[in-house]
């Protein structure tokens, strides 16, 4: 189907903006997209350097969990991670998060999970990675963002999530793209998933990213646009106004989205990350 796509361009001071008419797929017939081609890179990891993730980009979140007070990170997860390079390392010009089944932290699963939070923060932009993700049963790879906490006055949802991409190890042509706030998180979450006809996400890279403005925050793989969400989607406080968000790289194990592995999911399993990079 073909639907309307107001492109807005902007050049210095001047803003250009052209009608013209695409191709996506899983919209409205009636929706009009507003795509915002943001330019300017503001910050980026192309993992060039073997060893541990850039300490300079990155954090580690460590454990399953319980020091936070979420045990099972809030979702009945059955990984702790650590920031051993058995499950987080760059080599071969690439991020590697290892999910492995193993007795570790008083859990039988471990994995990794990275964040930027402290070290990079923005508000609206591009934000994008290239990914081939995992595959299997009870396997929970995402890529994420996370609003400011304000200093630890402002907890989640009302901090707002934006899910760039999540995906079920059990489907691996299928991504969702989502948004959590109060009145909408976690299973009431908003969202809609993706799916491919010729490639899957464990055997290909693809290009997971959002667009993210003032009134609405667009979802695109590989410059597909398959959503918009803007303030009228949402059934409570729209948050997604001036706050910066950090992101978050993980494969979760088991868990309320995913579900817990079965006999015949292999491990260990590892979701490859090319690139992350941000716009404005």
């Amino acid at each position: 189907m073909n639907y309307t796509i107001k492109n807005i361009v902007k050049i210095g001071s001047l803003i250009v903006t052209a009608l013209f008419i695409v191709v996506i797929s899983g919209c409205n017939p009636d929706e009009t997209q507003t795509v915002v081609n943001f330019t300017e890179l503001t910050w980026e990891d192309n993992f060039d350097t073997d060893g541990a993730p850039n300490s300079a980009n990155w954090a580690y979140e460590i454990g399953d969990g319980t020091a936070q007070g979420i045990p099972g990170w809030g979702n009945n997860e059955l990984q702790t991670y650590t920031d051993r390079q058995e499950n987080v390392v760059v080599e071969d010009g690439m991020l590697k998060i290892t999910a492995r089944q193993e007795q570790f932290g008083g859990r039988n699963y471990t994995s990794g999970r990275i964040l930027t939070k402290g070290l990079f923060e923005q508000s609206y932009g591009r934000f994008e990675a290239r990914i081939k993700l995992p595959w299997g049963q009870g396997l929970w790879p995402a890529f994420w963002m996370l609003g400011d906490d304000v200093g630890g006055t402002v907890s989640w949802p009302q901090i707002g999530e934006i899910d760039i991409m999540e995906n079920r190890g059990s489907e691996p042509t299928i991504t969702h793209g989502t948004v959590h706030g109060p009145g909408y998180s976690g299973g009431e979450s908003i969202g809609k998933s993706y799916e491919l006809t010729n490639s899957r996400y464990d055997t290909e890279f693809h290009v997971f990213g959002v667009e993210w403005g003032p009134d609405y925050i667009n979802f695109y793989v590989d410059d597909v646009l398959y959503n918009q969400i803007t303030p009228a989607d949402v059934t409570g406080e729209w948050v997604f106004n001036d706050n910066p968000f950090y992101l978050i790289l993980n494969v979760a194990v088991g868990g309320s989205f995913s579900g817990n592995p079965n006999a015949n999911t292999v491990f260990p399993q590892t979701m490859y990350v090319d690139y992350v990079r941000v716009y404005k």
